[in-house]
């Protein structure tokens, strides 16, 4: 059973995330908070080398059932291995993405549904749900001019921009439905901005 807080952060590729986590970071760092940083799909040996192969360019043939099964497994060995004993050390566990990305990605733009992509992540849903999730929202539009265009390397990014519209429409379905555990914070404020809200959501959450 967890005893420390897990807290998560979705968006669209570009959204910001990255920015934050380091921002974070360096203020948990200063703050004396026991924590840990993590990602999805990765965080360990056997997490990353799924991660290597959902996100090779070279992959097109990777059909969407293997893709999202591909997740799932990263995720129960990312959580087993990770996740679970930095939360029963009553530590601050922050990942950057996780079953809300399969939900968005998956069920919502590759059209498998949320009924599959939730049976095959109940482990995930069943016991790790996360305390808090950060949605930096903005557009794939904004994002991807953000950081000028997509990465030609990374094969989810170069899906197209219909793809990241109805992952986007994905996210605001996940934010609606679940408001309470996933809090929006605008991505179009200044990195600073987006931080102080980020900072008082985790007061709110009692993690600081």
């Amino acid at each position: 059973m967890k005893t420390g807080k897990f807290i998560t952060f979705e968006g669209c590729d570009g959204c910001g995330k990255s920015t934050q986590l380091r921002l974070l970071s360096e203020f948990l760092k200063e703050s004396g908070v026991p924590h840990i940083f993590t990602r999805e799909p990765g965080g360990g040996k056997i997490s990353e080398s799924i991660r290597e192969i959902l996100l090779n360019g070279k992959n097109t043939e990777m059909t969407d059932e293997c893709e999202a099964l591909l997740y799932a497994a990263a995720r129960a060995q990312h959580l087993r291995e990770i996740v679970e004993p930095a939360l029963q050390a009553g530590k601050l566990v922050i990942c950057d993405r996780y079953v809300d990305s399969s939900l968005a990605y998956q069920a919502y733009a590759r059209g498998l549904g949320v009924e599959f992509v939730e049976k095959i992540n109940a482990f995930a849903l069943e016991r790790y749900l996360p305390d808090l999730t950060v949605f930096i929202d903005l557009s794939p539009q904004d994002a991807f001019k953000r950081k000028n265009g997509a990465d030609e390397n990374d094969r989810l990014e170069q899906a197209g921009m219909a793809f990241h519209q109805k992952v986007y429409e994905g996210y605001q379905a996940i934010a609606t439905e679940y408001p309470e555990r996933v809090k929006r914070v605008d991505g179009k404020k200044t990195p600073q901005g987006i931080f102080e809200e980020v900072v008082k959501l985790l007061k709110e959450k009692q993690c600081l």
